[in-house]
């Protein structure tokens, strides 16, 4: 697909124009995707609330920007590298600088518009599934190879789309029909087996430690499943949802998020959701007046990020643990609209943040407060 990219030669200067070799001059390692991203500057103290130290940066897919909507947009878990995937069939990967960004490497799949990307625990891998096919595919990075899984035994869906990678990169989870949840071993693309919820299954993500699986389904009812005996653990009716529509769940364990279809996020402490029948939300965020349809924590969950596909400039960053909007996000002016937000994420310790939309941008801001990447 072009050749080695610079990143993976031996060579760290090899391939690079000029003015990449002088950046590479500053910093040797970030040219490797797979080098650790570092603390840049002192720690940084805790977040305030009400006004967020925010900086809009260039695109971070400005080198390849593309005509049709971007699904996903993901930082990699241990490198300053963004990944972006597209309807038009694409993923590219971008080094993050927040003013030049320039492009790593792209690859296509013929005829596969792309649902939904996602980096593998190790970060060697990107899991890519489609817009209507029964086959996934996985890039190797490493290799720089594409595998197409093209048959899993037992497993009987005609579209693999939503799914979810265990933090501890076992296992792969597909959100399939019928109410049904698949999980597949990461290692060997086999079906572990299956789980099964009474309504239609419209979310689902692991827990931090890879142990439990929570659910959600279009009754509004949540569902907690423990990973090794595949059983429902607890069931609750998120409050007030009549229709589930999007999770998240806190990088340290505290919190899960429920978004629903009216907007509604209702943001639970985790234990309860485990042990509590018909838990209380800590709080109800109900800044949004159209279907929740994506959120993410921030790694250090200092901020939950949520936001709305159906509109635009329906993106709001909340602060915890006061659950406050930060008032200055996003800005209202000419020009600086946020068109419908599909996907969402922060960089490892959460000094950028990044909005894919439906016009094939990855808008990438730059969080002041944090120090770090």
């Amino acid at each position: 697909m072009g050749g080695v990219p610079s990143w993976a030669s031996k060579d760290p200067k090899k391939g690079l124009s000029k003015e990449d070799e002088d950046d590479d001059d500053e910093d040797d390692n970030e040219d490797n995707l797979l080098s650790k991203t570092g603390n840049l500057l002192a720690k940084s103290t805790y977040l305030p609330k009400g006004i967020l130290q925010i900086k809009k940066c260039l695109n971070a897919n400005s080198e390849r920007c593309t005509k049709l909507p971007l699904s996903t947009v993901q930082f990699h878990p241990f490198s300053q590298v963004l990944m972006t995937a597209s309807h038009d069939c694409s993923i590219s990967l971008f080094q993050v600088d927040g003013k030049l960004n320039p492009k790593i490497q792209s690859i296509y799949i013929n005829k596969y518009p792309i649902f939904k990307a996602q980096f593998s625990a190790d970060g060697e891998q990107v899991i890519a599934t489609g817009m209507w096919q029964s086959i996934y595919y996985v890039y190797d990075m490493m290799v720089g190879k594409i595998i197409p899984v093209t048959r899993i035994l037992g497993l009987k869906e005609r579209y693999l789309r939503s799914f979810d990678v265990s933090p501890d990169g076992s296992y792969l989870l597909f959100i399939g029909t019928s109410g049904y949840l698949h999980m597949l071993s990461a290692k060997t693309r086999e079906l572990i087996g299956s789980m099964k919820m009474n309504a239609v299954s419209t979310q689902a993500v692991f827990s931090p430690d890879s142990s439990k699986i929570f659910s959600t389904s279009a009754d509004g009812d949540v569902y907690v499943w423990d990973v090794g005996t595949r059983r429902c653990l607890n069931r609750f009716a998120d409050d007030g949802s009549l229709f589930g529509s999007s999770l998240a769940v806190s990088k340290d364990g505290r919190y899960l998020s429920c978004g629903s279809k009216s907007g509604v996020v209702n943001v639970y402490n985790y234990e309860d959701c485990v042990q509590k029948s018909a838990p209380k939300p800590v709080k109800s965020i109900m800044n949004l007046v159209t279907k929740a349809s994506s959120q993410v924590f921030s790694p250090n969950t200092e901020i939950l990020a949520i936001a709305s596909k159906k509109v635009n400039d329906a993106v709001k960053l909340v602060h915890i643990p006061s659950f406050t909007v930060f008032s200055n996000f996003p800005v209202q002016s000419r020009g600086r609209t946020i068109h419908q937000a599909q996907s969402m994420d922060f960089s490892p310790r959460s000094g950028f943040f990044s909005i894919a939309n439906n016009k094939g941008e990855a808008l990438l801001y730059r969080l002041k407060h944090y120090s770090d990447f």
